[in-house]
């Protein structure tokens, strides 16, 4: 199990907390090994707990009846997924899907204690309602780009904000789930990318050039 030194340390929020509530969270969740791959929700699933991102990431996604993807938020260490929340909330399943991107540690709180905590816990609601409103910002940033921006604009600013050194370790059927349209959309849009030097190109990366 986590100790309470290590969990405030993930999520610096806690610091701030009464010391009661930090032991409250340790005593009533379960600690969770995820690996890569692994499914955590997927869409209409009923939401039994709330997971705590101690070391895993995850990304959120949407399926249309075609099979594309998009990929509404992801998660990261210290943070929490605000439609996990939400559902618990509501009383409501699970509105879209789940799955780990990178495999890790997730502490999870059954549904009857995170509703009572966030009842009683003004630092619980605060840290739950700040990232409801980060991920309200992503998500309208990305039915923006979807429908008022052009793909090739979109693909351009995603490359330069996920590259690490000007490299990017991913697939073309990663970036068209990211950015919500198809993967032969975005080849044909690399392809033309790579035909100007703005970028080069092989097997799962891409190195930006002069973008």
């Amino acid at each position: 199990m986590i100790s309470k030194k290590e969990l405030v340390k993930i999520f610096t929020n806690f610091s701030k907390w009464p010391d009661n509530h930090v032991d409250e969270i340790l005593s009533a969740s379960t600690l969770i090994h995820f690996e890569k791959g692994a499914s955590i929700y997927s869409e209409g699933d009923p939401c039994s707990g709330i997971g705590f991102f101690l070391s895993a990431e995850a990304r959120v996604f949407k399926i249309s009846e075609t099979g594309r993807e998009v990929t509404l938020y992801e998660i990261f260490p210290g943070q929490t997924c605000i439609l996990n929340a939400s559902s618990i909330l509501s009383n409501r399943s699970y509105p879209a899907n789940a799955v780990v991107t990178g495999s890790g540690d997730i502490l999870f709180m059954p549904d009857k204690h995170f509703r009572n905590f966030i009842s009683a816990s003004e630092g619980m609601r605060t840290f739950v309602f700040s990232l409801f409103n980060e991920r309200f910002t992503e998500i309208m940033e990305l039915i923006d780009g979807i429908i008022f921006q052009k793909l090739d604009d979109r693909l351009e600013n995603y490359l330069v904000e996920k590259a690490e050194n000007y490299e990017l370790k991913t697939t073309h059927q990663a970036i068209a789930n990211d950015l919500g349209t198809s993967r032969e959309a975005i080849s044909r849009l690399l392809k033309d990318m790579e035909k100007k030097r703005k970028i080069n190109l092989s097997r799962h990366h891409i190195q930006l050039l002069n973008l």
